[in-house]
């Protein structure tokens, strides 16, 4: 795994300070969020569109014990952190992986400030978001970005469960 890209709350201010550096640089941080435990299309197109609206992806993605505190189904998530952040770093679109422990990201957000939050057009209105506030507070944007596809994790592990029986 490329390590080097890979951080969590005890290497943070490393990725603080590349981040400080890239924006010295004029470069502007786009940050998204999830469990990313299945990829998909809709993924990876939510991912190709976040990277769109600025130079810097950043993926602050679920730790394990976060993303079972989100009650998406037994056994979930099935991928580890670690493969889960192997399988975003391998995408031409994410440029950094931060693992956060917290069951929604708001906090953390406010560690890196990110000029645009996006977040998937699962989200219907911004303004609902819980993240929302934060970001807004010291002048970033919140950007919802449409489904692509009528892709989803849950439906994926629905359609295996039935093609099994």
């Amino acid at each position: 795994m490329a390590i080097e890209k890979c951080f969590d709350k005890q290497t943070v201010g490393k990725l603080v300070d590349i981040i400080k550096y890239a924006r010295g640089e004029g470069k502007k941080l786009v940050v998204t969020n999830g469990c990313f435990d299945i990829l998909h299309p809709g993924h990876v197109d939510l991912l190709k569109r976040c990277k769109a609206h600025g130079d810097i992806l950043l993926v602050m993605l679920n730790t394990d014990d976060s993303a079972r505190g989100l009650e998406k189904g037994v056994g979930r998530p099935f991928n580890n952190q670690k493969d889960r952040a192997e399988m975003l770093l391998g995408l031409e679109s994410v440029d950094f992986v931060y693992f956060f422990e917290e069951s929604s990201p708001r906090f953390t957000i406010q560690v890196f400030s990110p000029e645009i939050y996006v977040k998937g057009g699962d989200y219907k209105d911004k303004s609902k978001l819980r993240t929302t506030p934060f970001v807004e507070q010291y002048g970033g944007k919140v950007i919802i970005e449409p489904l692509y596809g009528n892709y989803s994790t849950t439906g994926f592990i629905e359609k295996v469960i039935a093609s099994a029986k």
